[in-house]
């Protein structure tokens, strides 16, 4: 498979979670949802390799040490320059359907703050609660949670122009152009 059919294909199957969200979102809107759920599934595949290494390190010795500052620690047990300190995935997510809502902010929360950041840019929150008031969250996270956006599944390269596939669709939607303003770095 071609690169350029991988990333059209992902895009795609992501495009269509957003297909989820009709009659309850302005199609317009649908970015609001689908790019945080994008960037935190991308996250979490990235972090899965070492999770079980930082939460040990964590709860076994971090807890116990009078650090002011962690984080640098911590990212470099993940091997990244973030982490997650959330006991949550996507897939312990899914597991919890009851208490989706509660555990995606335990889950958001639980990162350090370069990926709080990022999140936070979207002011996700307000999404978080309205698709939880309309009994979609739980299946969002569910069909994110079977994507496998892992590095060694889909490069830097290709989560980027998957990236900028699916803000062309959202820009299209709320017929703004896709000016260069819209495109990942």
């Amino acid at each position: 498979m071609s690169r350029t059919e991988k990333v059209r294909k992902l895009a795609g199957f992501i495009w269509s979670i957003a297909e989820l969200l009709r009659g309850d979102y302005k199609q317009a809107d649908y970015g609001k949802v689908i790019l945080p759920f994008t960037v935190l599934r991308r996250l979490d595949c990235v972090l899965e390799p070492t999770k079980a290494v930082v939460m040990e390190f964590y709860e076994t010795k971090l807890k116990f040490m009078n650090l002011k500052n962690s984080e640098p620690l911590l990212n470099q047990k993940a091997g990244v320059t973030f982490h997650n300190i959330s006991q949550f995935t996507f897939q312990k997510l899914k597991a919890d359907p009851d208490n989706v809502a509660a555990n995606l902010r335990n889950f958001i929360n639980g990162f350090s703050i370069a990926g709080r950041e990022i999140i936070e840019y979207f002011n996700f929150t307000d999404q978080i609660n309205r698709l939880d008031e309309a009994n979609l969250l739980f299946l969002i996270v569910k069909n994110f949670a079977e994507i496998n956006l892992h590095p060694d599944e889909v490069n830097s390269m290709e989560m980027g122009y998957v990236f900028e596939e699916l803000i062309r669709k959202f820009s299209e939607l709320s017929n703004e152009t896709a000016r260069g303003t819209f495109y990942t770095p």
